[in-house]
This record gives C-alpha cells, sequence and structure tokens, in this order.
C-alpha cells in the first residue's frame, strides 16, 4: 500500500508513533531530514504484538536472520553487554534498567518513508485509518525529580586522574569514561518526552524503541555501521565542542575544535581500531578513510567525525560483522579489550543500551546501526529514568573539562526534562 506524502497530515509522524508505541514492541528510526555523508537513517517504524522466535544472542541471531525470500527489515537492538558473548568479558555493576542483551523483532506491520510516498507493509488492513485517528496529545512538560548521580563529582574526577595514571602505565591509550544519572518512581508519556528531544536536539540517527515496559528515546548523532553492497561504513565521532551563540563565535569554535591536538588524537586512535576491526570481515586492501577530521554542526555542539569504509568479503554476514566490531571502539577506548576491562572496574553502572545500538537489517544483507549516545533509557513498570554520557580520556585529559563536556553533551536531555544538575 503506498500514499502520497501530500495526501497526509504534517503532524503524521507524530500520531504514526503514538499509535505504534501502543504495541508491545515497536521500532521507529527517524533520520530528520539532516544532510550527513553516506546518507542517515531510513525513516521506518515497525511493530508487532508478539515476537516469540526473538534471538537473544549473536549466535541466535545468526540462525534467525534467513528468512524465506520477502521484503521485511528485520528490527531491534544489542545492549553494551553483547561484549560478553564476544569476549571473556562480565557485567557487575548496578542496573535499574535490565534489557534483554539482545532482541530483533520481525515486524507484521511496518512504514517506510520514501521521498514522496509513505510505504504501508504487512498487516495493513485498516492501518491508515488507525493512525489517521490517532490524535496527538498536548501534554504539560514532563515532572521529572531531582536526578541523582550514580558517581559523585568528586568521585568522577578521582578516576579520571586513576585513568590518567592507567595511561601512564601503558595499560591503554585511551578510555570512554562514562556516568548514570538516574530518577526513580517517574511517570511520564514516552512518545511525547522522545518528541520533545527530537526537536531540542534532532539527529541523523534518532530512534524510539519499545520492548514491553522498557523504551530508549534515542537522539543519536553517531553511525556505528552501514552496509551497502558491498561497502561497508563506519563513522566513529571523537570530538565535541559547544557551539557559539553568533556565526563568528561559532566559525571560531569550529576552527578551535579542528586544531585540537588532544580531540585531533582521541579520533585517530579511535580510527585505527575501527580500520583494524573491519580489517578482520574485509577484503584485504579494502579498508580506507575517505574522511579524516570531518567537523559537522549539530543543535548544541560541533562534533569531529571521520569515515571508514571497506568491502565486505562475501563469506560474512551480520553476526560475523558484529563479532569483529562491536562494542564501537567510539565508545570503549583502545587497545579495546584492556579499554572494556578498567570500564567495568571503574563505572558504577551497566550501561544496558548506551552505548550499545538500534537498526535494521534487510534480507538482503544491507543493514544500518547506529550508537546509542544522548538518549534517555525509561522502565514504565518502575518508573526508572535514566540517562548516561561519557568523554574519551587520555593522558592529556583535565578532569573539569571531563565533566564539563559531559554536561554538554546532556544539554538537550535536561532542557526537555527541565531539571539540572
Amino acid at each position: 500500500m503506498s500514499v502520497p506524502l501530500t495526501e497526509l497530515p504534517t503532524d503524521f509522524c507524530t500520531r504514526a508513533l503514538r499509535w505504534a508505541a501502543g504495541f508491545t514492541h515497536c521500532a521507529y528510526f527517524e533520520p530528520n531530514g539532516l544532510p550527513y555523508p553516506e546518507g542517515p537513517f531510513d525513516r521506518l517504524l515497525g511493530v508487532a504484538d508478539e515476537a516469540p522466535d526473538a534471538p537473544r544472542t549473536l549466535a541466535a541471531l545468526r540462525h534467525w536472520l534467513p528468512r524465506p525470500p520477502d521484503t521485511t527489515p528485520r528490527m531491534g537492538f544489542l545492549t553494551y553487554e553483547v561484549k560478553n558473548e564476544i569476549e571473556a568479558l562480565h557485567s557487575t555493576n548496578a542496573s535499574g534498567l535490565e534489557w534483554p542483551t539482545l532482541h530483533f523483532f520481525y515486524p507484521t506491520t511496518w512504514l517506510y518513508w520514501r521521498p514522496t510516498s509513505l510505504e504501508i507493509h504487512g498487516y495493513t488492513a485498516g492501518v491508515l485509518d488507525a493512525i489517521l485517528a490517532t490524535v496527538p496529545l498536548a501534554l504539560p512538560p514532563p515532572t521529572v525529580p531531582p536526578l541523582q548521580a550514580r558517581m559523585p563529582k568528586a568521585e568522577y574526577l578521582a578516576t579520571v586522574e586513576a585513568v590518567r595514571e592507567d595511561i601512564l602505565n601503558g595499560e591503554v591509550y585511551e578510555l570512554n569514561l562514562c556516568q548514570e544519572f538516574y530518577a526513580e518512581n517517574v511517570r511520564l508519556n514516552p512518545v511525547d518526552v522522545f518528541s520533545r528531544l527530537n526537536s531540542a536536539s534532532p539527529a541523523p540517527f534518532a530512534g524510539f524503541i519499545r520492548h514491553h515496559d522498557h523504551y530508549l528515546l534515542c537522539a543519536s548523532p553517531e553511525r556505528f555501521l552501514a552496509h551497502y553492497e558491498p561497502i561497508i561504513i563506519s563513522q566513529p565521532i571523537k570530538g565535541t565542542i559547544r557551539r557559539g551563540t553568533t556565526p563568528a563565535q561559532d566559525e571560531q569554535q569550529r576552527l578551535t575544535l579542528l586544531h585540537d591536538e588532544k580531540e585531533r588524537a582521541e579520533n585517530l586512535m579511535i580510527v585505527d581500531l575501527v580500520r583494524n576491526d573491519l580489517a578482520r570481515v574485509a577484503r584485504t586492501g579494502t579498508v580506507h578513510v575517505p574522511e579524516l577530521f570531518g567537523l559537522y554542526p549539530f543543535q548544541h555542539v560541533w562534533q569531529m567525525i571521520s569515515t571508514v569504509t571497506a568491502e565486505l568479503r562475501p563469506d560474512v554476514d551480520l553476526t560475523d560483522v558484529l563479532r569483529a566490531t562491536f562494542p564501537m571502539g567510539s565508545m570503549t577506548g583502545a587497545p579495546k579489550i584492556r579499554a572494556m576491562q578498567l570500564i567495568e572496574q571503574y563505572e558504577r553502572t551497566r550501561r544496558g543500551l548506551y552505548s550499545g545500538s538500534i537498526g535494521y537489517a534487510w534480507p538482503d544483507g544491507e543493514f544500518e546501526f547506529n550508537v546509542v549516545i544522548r538518549s534517555l533509557q525509561y522502565r514504565a513498570d518502575t518508573g526508572y529514568l535514566s540517562f548516561q554520557v561519557g568523554s574519551a580520556i587520555t593522558y592529556d585529559s583535565v578532569p573539569e573539562r571531563e565533566y564539563e563536556e559531559c554536561l554538554l553533551k546532556a544539554q538537550a536531555i535536561l532542557e526537555v526534562l527541565g531539571v539540572k544538575l
């Protein structure tokens, strides 16, 4: 079923998401019409009431992905804890979220926004009428109690110093240190809060996930992996600076980031890590870096983004690629395994979907996955609300500046929640 976009109301996406959030399994991918090197997410929405055979491990995912020939995308997420299946690692820190480690589902109805039309696939009877009949609610801003820091500021600053000592001792070159802020007994409307976050911080890899009572509200600017035959693409972000308040100040901020040796060193170390990861599944000699230290503006920040590409070997599939590359180097550090061991030691919270990934895989083997950052995680059954922020620690890091960078990355979330830290 195909409908011209000109025949749909301007708030159709909002209506569609509100309708979709009534299903037990819902995945929405939002590009926000933003330009991005190699393109952003497709705008896709998929729902299902049940997912009885949903995979929970990478091993199960390999057997689950192949289906009889069809055109239906497989939608889902991987939490950071998938690392424990790939390497001899563990996760024992506190968690108020308890996501399944990995989950994919096969949507019974899915919507695909084309440039001039909307396609409705799967079970389509009455879907368009149901969405059009869904009236967006005019809700007041969410009321959230004061946020608690899982790692108090003084402890965070001391931890940055400890990481710097580890770097001096040769344990790692760089480590992505994250911290959680949370509130309990929160009642909010996830669709409304996602709409507010998406307006406050539009991003090319935004998304909304519902898994039973678990919700992810994501405003990510970062691509993890994309595969468009025969090329695979990864675009790590390392390097952040606040936008200027005038055009002249904004340009000065851009130039400051461009010439910041610490930020460039962070970016380059992760680019080298990504090149090494992709080489494990690529045709020999095809790994390239078509853009190094690219600077891109977002609502609140400039980001330094590099692009790494390769040609996939014909004998590898999505699970092979994930085993070679997950978790993404921009959220771990280098070398990756030792960095993840130290992350478990220093952080106070299991990351869950933060620094994991959401995405979709097509039956022909092409896929698209983001990096889950700039995101809220919420459990409607317990009222637990959480977000995490982090930064890359190198030996040149100044603890106070790293803390300020974390707050900068949280700015849009704090605005939407109407709270301060």
